[in-house]
C-alpha cells in the first residue's frame, strides 16, 4: 500500500521563484563589491603554441591596474578535476599557462578599474606564439607524433569484464556489430563562467563562486596558490545553471590570484566565446560494439570498445571513461561481457563532466545495437529489451566480483519498458506509422532505455554532514555542503526535512554551500548524488532531531514518549498543552540545559541503479533532411518523486539537452583546432518552436536505501531521449545512423548511399 505523505511527492512553489522571473536575483555578475576590480582572461587564438606576451602597451591604457601571465602566477601544477585531497591524479594544469594548448587557453589576464579598461587593455597586449605541431582528433593522437602531456597521447586505458567473453559468443547464434560516435558538447548554461574573489577584514580569502563543489574549489585554489586551507573561504552563490561545467574551477584560481596580490575584490565574468573554448565540454567518443544473441533473442556477450577525446588537459580522462564502462554492466543481464576505454590528448578543449557523465556517450550508440539486435531475430525492440532487462535487487551476474559493482537497488527498467509501451501506444503506433510517410515525408518510431546511479558509493568517499536545529522562533535551520543548480536543491532539502518534523517547507532554511559555515560534504552536487546521499543524511538527521524533541518533551511534562505527537510545527500529548517547537527550544534549553540540534556524519549506504525509458515519434523530410520530433515520452524509475513540478521540469530540460545531441549539437574544429561554434549563431541548440512537448511518467516503487523511497531523476533525464530519436529516425528512412548528431547533411548522405 503506497505511503500516503504530508509534503514528499507534493507540488510545494519554490520560494525563490518571483524574484528570477521578476530579474531580481543576483548572480555573480550582478556583484558589486567596495573598490571592486575587474579582470578579462587573454585566451589562446592558437591550438598549440609557446607563448610570448608584451604588456608595455597594455599598462599603458588609463585604467589597467595589472596584466598577469604565466610568469607572474606560482608554478605549481593540479588538475582541477580533482575534488578531494586524497585523489590520486596527474597534475599538468596551470593558474595562466606559458605553453597553450588548445584554442581558448588561459594565458593572461588584465585587470582594470572598470570593465572597459580591461577590455581595451586586453586588446593592447602584442602575443607571440611560436606554434607547434598540432594533434586533432583520435587518429592524429594515435600517432604521438606529438605528445602534449608525458611520454604518450594515451592518456588513461582500462578493461572491465565478468565471465569468459569467448565463451560467449562461442554460444551466440547472431552477432551484431556496430561503431558509432558521439560529439563534444557545450554545456549551454544561460549564465557564463564567472568568479569574484576578495580579501576580507580577517585576512581570509574570499571565493564567490557559482560552483558545483565549494570544497573543491577550496582544495584547488588552496593548492595552487599555496595558502593555507583554512585562509581559504569559498561561498556558493546563485548559478544560472550548470550541467556539469561549473563542476570544475576554471577562473577560481586566477580571480583568487589577482585578488590576493591585488589586495583589492577582482570579478571575472566570461564571454560566451571564451565559454564555449576555454572551460570544458562532454568527452566526444568513437565506439565499437559487438553483441551476441542466440536465436531467441537473448543477449549471451557483448564488447564495447570506446575511445574518448580528453582534450588538452588531463582533467577526467580517467574518470569518464571508468563510469562510462561501469554503467554498462547495469542495464541488461549480460553473463559475458568486456569494455575497453582509452582516452587520448587532443588540442581541444579539455572534456569534463556533462550532465550524465558518460551515460549520455554509452547509450547513444549501444541502443542503437540493441535495436539491431532486435531486428536480427525479428523481435520487437521493446519486447526485445524487457527479454533482457535486469530484475530488481539483482547483481548482474558476475559484474559484483569481477568488477565491484554495487548492488543496483530496486530496479524497475521492466515497469519503465511495460508501463512507457502502454502511455506511447507502442503496439498501435508500430503498425500504423508508416502509413502516414509520403514521397518526401517518413515517419518511424524508437525505443531507448538507459541506466545511471545514484553517487560515488563503490569507487570514491561518499559521505556528508549535517547540523540541524530548532531555533527559538519555531524556524529548522539546516547546515549541510548543498549547491542548487538551478533545479530545486534547496527546496528538495526543505521538503525531505518538513516530511520528519511535520513543519511547514518555508519554515526550514537551508542555506547553501560556504566553507567557513557549511560542514565538510566529501563530492558536493556529483554523480546524482544529492537527492539520494544528502537527502539520505538529512532523513536520518532529522528522525534523531525528532526523537531528541520527544525525549526532550516527556522529560519537561512528565509524560510517555508513546503520547506524544508532532505536527504542523507543534508539539503535545493527550492529555497535556501543545507547545511550538520553538518553545520546546527554549524550554530545553533553559531547563535541560540541552539544544535541540543534532550534527551527523552519514556515509551513502549504497549507489543502486536508476532506470530510464524514453519513446519518440519522428517526421524526417527526405529531401532536406529535417527531422521533426512529434511525440516524446520519457519514463523514469524515480523510487520516489519529491516534488512533482521540479521532477518533471528535470525531465524536459534533459529532453532538451539529449535530443539537441541527437539532432545539432556539436563543437566543432578544423585541423589546425580553430574552433568553428564559438556562438550560438553557430553552436545549434534546439529553439522552443523545434522542440515537441515532452510527455512524463514516473514509475514511483520506492528505492529502500533512499529517503521516502528516493533516487536520483536529473541527469539521467538527459540519456535516454536521443537515442530513441535515432532509432526512431532509422525506423523511418531504413538507416543505420550511429553518428550523432544526425544533421540533414548526415541523414542526405544516409539516403544516398542507399540508393547506390
Amino acid at each position: 500500500m503506497k505511503t500516503e505523505f504530508q509534503y514528499i511527492g507534493k507540488r510545494v512553489e519554490r520560494q525563490d521563484t518571483a524574484d528570477k522571473v521578476r530579474g531580481k536575483t543576483k548572480y555573480v555578475g550582478d556583484m558589486t563589491r567596495a573598490d571592486m576590480l575587474y579582470g578579462k582572461l587573454l585566451t589562446s587564438d592558437k591550438a598549440h603554441a609557446k607563448v610570448t606576451i608584451d604588456k608595455t602597451k597594455a599598462m599603458m591604457i588609463k585604467g589597467v591596474v595589472a596584466v598577469f601571465t604565466n610568469e607572474d602566477v606560482p608554478q605549481t601544477p593540479y588538475n582541477s578535476n580533482q575534488w578531494f585531497p586524497g585523489a590520486a591524479t596527474a597534475e599538468d594544469e596551470y593558474v595562466l599557462h606559458k605553453i597553450a594548448k588548445h584554442v581558448g587557453d588561459r594565458i593572461a589576464l588584465v585587470v582594470g578599474e572598470t570593465p572597459e579598461a580591461a577590455e581595451k587593455g586586453l586588446n593592447e597586449l602584442v602575443v607571440f606564439y611560436d606554434e607547434l605541431p598540432v594533434v586533432i582528433g583520435f587518429e592524429e593522437a594515435k600517432k604521438n607524433e606529438t605528445v602534449i602531456f608525458g611520454t604518450s597521447n594515451l592518456a588513461f586505458e582500462k578493461s572491465l569484464a565478468c565471465g569468459e567473453i569467448s565463451e560467449g559468443f562461442d554460444r551466440a547464434d547472431i552477432i551484431i556489430e556496430d561503431s558509432g560516435s558521439t560529439p563534444k558538447v557545450h554545456h549551454s548554461a544561460i549564465e557564463n563562467h564567472s568568479c569574484l574573489a576578495e580579501i576580507d577584514p580577517f585576512g581570509n580569502l574570499v571565493v564567490w563562486s557559482p560552483c558545483q563543489v565549494v570544497f573543491q574549489v577550496q582544495h584547488i585554489v588552496a593548492k595552487a596558490l599555496g595558502i593555507p586551507y583554512d585562509k581559504t573561504r569559498v561561498i556558493k552563490t546563485t548559478i544560472g545553471g550548470s550541467f556539469g561545467g561549473k563542476g570544475i574551477p576554471i577562473l577560481e584560481p586566477v580571480c583568487a590570484f589577482a585578488a590576493i596580490k591585488l589586495n583589492r575584490p577582482v570579478q571575472i565574468v566570461m564571454e560566451r566565446k571564451d565559454s564555449v573554448a576555454g572551460t570544458r565540454s562532454r568527452n566526444a567518443t568513437i565506439q565499437k560494439i559487438r553483441t551476441g544473441i542466440t536465436k531467441e533473442g537473448r543477449i549471451v556477450a557483448r564488447e564495447i570498445v570506446s575511445e574518448f577525446d580528453g582534450g588538452a588537459y588531463l582533467t577526467n580522462a580517467a574518470a569518464v571513461a571508468m563510469a562510462f564502462g561501469k554503467k554498462a554492466f547495469r542495464l541488461y543481464k549480460i553473463k559475458d561481457q568486456k569494455y575497453t576505454g582509452r582516452t587520448y590528448f587532443t588540442n581541444t578543449v579539455p572534456g569534463g563532466a556533462c550532465r550524465g557523465y558518460g551515460s549520455p556517450q554509452l547509450h547513444a550508440v549501444s541502443e542503437i545495437n540493441i535495436n539491431n539486435a532486435a531486428k536480427a531475430v525479428g523481435m520487437d525492440p521493446v519486447q526485445f529489451r524487457i527479454l533482457n532487462a535486469v530484475d530488481p535487487q539483482e547483481f548482474i551476474l558476475g559484474a559484483k566480483d569481477d568488477i565491484g559493482m554495487p548492488g543496483i537497488g530496486n530496479a524497475r527498467i521492466k515497469d519503465c519498458l511495460i508501463q512507457g509501451s502502454e502511455a506511447f501506444d507502442w503496439e498501435n503506433k508500430k503498425i500504423t506509422v508508416s502509413s502516414k510517410n509520403t514521397n518526401r515525408f517518413a515517419y518511424g518510431i524508437g525505443v531507448a532505455a538507459g541506466v545511471h546511479g545514484n553517487g560515488y558509493h563503490g569507487g570514491f568517499p561518499d559521505y556528508t554532514n549535517v547540523d540541524i536545529q530548532v531555533m527559538p522562533d519555531n524556524r529548522i535551520m539546516v547546515k549541510m555542503g548543498i549547491h542548487d543548480l538551478g533545479c530545486g536543491t534547496v527546496l528538495t532539502m526543505q521538503q525531505i526535512a518538513a516530511e520528519a518534523l511535520s513543519i511547514n517547507p518555508k519554515s526550514i532554511n537551508v542555506p547553501q554551500a560556504d566553507t567557513f559555515t557549511s560542514p565538510y560534504d566529501s563530492a558536493g552536487t556529483q554523480a546524482s548524488r544529492v537527492t539520494f546521499v544528502n537527502g539520505g543524511a538529512l532523513k536520518e538527521a532529522a528522525d534523531l532531531l525528532k526523537e531528541k524533541m520527544i525525549t526532550s518533551y516527556a522529560k519537561l511534562f512528565n509524560c510517555s514518549v508513546d503520547a506524544i505527537s508532532m505536527i504542523d510545527g507543534t508539539i503535545g500529548h493527550e492529555e497535556g498543552k501543545k507547545i511550538s517547537y520553538g518553545e520546546l527550544a527554549i524550554l530545553s534549553e533553559a531547563k535541560l540545559e540541552t539544544t535541540l540540534k543534532i550534527y551527523l556524519e552519514y556515509k551513502s549506504k549504497g549507489n543502486p541503479a536508476v532506470y530510464a525509458v524514453s519513446f519518440a515519434e519522428v517526421k524526417v523530410d527526405k529531401y532536406t533532411g529535417l527531422v521533426e520530433v512529434i511525440d516524446l515520452l520519457a519514463v523514469q524509475d524515480a523510487g520516489q518523486v519529491i516534488n512533482m513540478t521540479l521532477a518533471e521540469g528535470q525531465v524536459e530540460g534533459g529532453a532538451h539537452m539529449s535530443v539537441g545531441m541527437a539532432l545539432s549539437e556539436e563543437i566543432k574544429y578544423d585541423k589546425q583546432g580553430n574552433l568553428k561554434t564559438e556562438n550560438f549563431s553557430k553552436y545549434h541548440l534546439i529553439n522552443a518552436p523545434s522542440m515537441p512537448k515532452v510527455r512524463t511518467l514516473f514509475i514511483q516503487d520506492g528505492e529502500p536505501l533512499g529517503p521516502y523511497g528516493a533516487k536520483s531523476i536529473g541527469e539521467l533525464a538527459a540519456v535516454t531521449p536521443g537515442p530513441a530519436v535515432m532509432n526512431a529516425i532509422n525506423d523511418a528512412l531504413g538507416t543505420n545512423i550511429s553518428d550523432y548528431p544526425a544533421t540533414p547533411e548526415r541523414i542526405i548522405e544516409a539516403l544516398s548511399r542507399m540508393r547506390s
